[in-house]
């Protein structure tokens, strides 16, 4: 195994944009992640933008970042939301198709020049403790492999010490069927980190062919549709109208 300049642990959001960066940079990437053909996975809200994200996303495409061009190949609905306020308050969002924003992403990633991607879970850090400050030096997979790298960034998402919650079930992982990070968590507790927690909640997946569509409102998206990219010419995939639709009283019943 050859020696990296960089290696990024996690193919998630912050992962995919970290080692398109660093090898757009030069450098010797690794791009580590449990499964390969997660990358780009939406896991939760299948949406790009949004009040404040949305000037994000457009300030990491003007940094020649990749998601902006992701959701532009992906994005089933487009809206500008704050429309009628002034620009610094407007934010754009987008609604993805999850499968395309997964195959559109590996496809970039997949043939990105300078960039390495590999299959495994990273367990441990190679640890340089010869001096007052700790350096790190590269990685120890699960099966006792060590890789070397100049810098190592951590995108790890949800999955250092992951839990999720399932009814009354608690299980540990990092998503849905895919294990937690444990050993990472321990060796950065060991340093000294304080590892916190933090919530969120993933509604059920509706069949589109089981939902009363007429008792609910249509809310379309803008016409024409708005690219984040400033390199995208026109937005090519087929568009859709969201619907909206609200809670009950007997929805909170049953919650609680």
């Amino acid at each position: 195994m050859a020696d990296f300049d960089v290696i990024v642990i996690g193919g998630g959001h912050a992962g995919c944009e970290a080692a398109a960066a660093s090898a757009r940079m030069g450098a010797n990437t690794l791009l580590i992640t449990h499964k390969p053909e997660t990358i780009g996975e939406m896991s939760c809200n299948p949406a790009i933008g949004g009040l404040g994200k949305g000037h994000l996303v457009r300030e990491i495409d003007a940094l020649d970042g990749v998601m902006g061009i992701v959701a532009d190949r992906s994005g089933i609905q487009f809206r500008l939301l704050n429309r009628r306020k002034g620009p610094a308050v407007q934010g754009p969002r987008c609604q993805s198709d999850r499968k395309l924003y997964r195959e559109a992403m590996q496809e970039i990633l997949f043939d990105y020049p300078n960039l390495t991607i590999e299959a495994g879970a990273v367990e441990d850090l190679m640890i340089d403790r010869t001096s007052d400050k700790p350096k790190v030096t590269g990685i120890i997979t699960a099966d006792g492999k060590e890789i070397p790298a100049a810098s190592v960034i951590l995108t790890t998402g949800t999955f250092l010490r992951g839990l999720i919650h399932i009814g009354e079930k608690k299980i540990p992982a990092g998503r849905v069927d895919e294990a937690p990070a444990m050993g990472l968590s321990d060796t950065l507790m060991s340093l000294g980190f304080e590892l916190g927690r933090l919530k969120t909640g993933t509604p059920a997946r509706l069949d589109g062919k089981t939902i009363d569509w007429s008792v609910c409102e249509e809310q379309p998206g803008d016409t024409p549709p708005v690219p984040f990219s400033f390199l995208t010419d026109e937005i090519k995939v087929p568009q859709i109208s969201c619907y909206m639709t609200r809670t009950t009283e007997r929805t909170h019943e049953i919650i609680r």
